[in-house]
């Protein structure tokens, strides 16, 4: 069943072509300096706000800087999580997801059935997604043991994809990881567009609007930016991102 959410989700990329959701992570920030970069993403126009990183944090950080989205932005908080430490009530959403490339059983279901009583207890919306590490991969790479799809291998971020989409999955990210020198390729991301129904998802080391155009263009649905934010104090580049989406789709 497809939740509120989601459907605002998709209502807005019917709309827009592509949207922008700004990340946070509760690790580098606090509730106070969160609620002010999301505050200035959504004056900009970001669709929404992932709250979640790669390493672990403290859960009650977690909830201070989740409730003080809440009370600031009307924005979705999407929950981007690590764990089961990455579940917060004080959200609208989780992505449920599944690291299809990881080497541990762990990060594929496991901490998902820990997850799981947690998202229903807290009444969090599950938007189901399949999760792809590509080329550098970042910290989370390393924390969930994936073996990185290359840069020069579209074909099989393509076969994940397909897996997430027999799995029922409606969502795909491909992500080149936190801080990366190199963003997913926009050859990569057209072909897993093309292969499926799926709805696309591109984050990782994208930092200028026109790495932005070419990423928009190759066909991706929602991209996703939190460290050049973090990097450069948030009003300004956030504006030159999401206007670089404008009429290239």
């Amino acid at each position: 069943m497809i939740g509120s959410v989601e459907k605002y989700l998709l209502k807005k990329i019917e709309k827009e072509g592509t949207i922008h959701m700004t990340l946070i992570d509760p690790e580098k920030v606090t509730p106070s300096s969160a609620s002010q970069l999301a505050k200035e993403a959504e004056a900009c126009g970001t669709a929404a706000i992932m709250v979640g990183g790669s390493t672990s944090f403290s859960t009650s950080h977690l909830d201070e800087v989740a409730k003080a989205l809440k009370e600031t932005v009307k924005i979705p908080i999407i929950l981007f999580p690590n764990g089961i430490t990455g579940i917060t009530k004080y959200a609208d959403a989780i992505w449920f997801m599944s690291l299809l490339n990881s080497s541990d059983p762990h990060f594929l279901v496991g901490a998902q059935v820990m997850g799981a009583p947690l998202v229903k207890e807290y009444c969090l919306e599950p938007i189901p997604l399949g999760y792809i590490i590509v080329g550098e991969g970042g910290a989370v790479s390393v924390v969930g043991k994936a073996v990185p799809i290359p840069y020069n291998e579209p074909e099989s971020a393509v076969n994940y994809a397909l897996t997430a989409e027999c799995f029922g999955m409606r969502f795909v990210y491909l992500e080149a990881g936190s801080g990366v020198r190199q963003h997913v390729p926009a050859e990569m991301a057209q072909a897993v567009k093309r292969a499926t129904r799926l709805t696309l998802i591109v984050g990782g080391g994208i930092r200028t609007g026109e790495q932005v155009k070419k990423i928009v263009e190759a066909g991706a649905d929602i991209i996703v930016t939190g460290t050049v934010l973090e990097e450069n104090n948030g009003r300004h580049k956030i504006k030159e991102l999401i206007d670089s989406m404008k009429g290239h789709k």
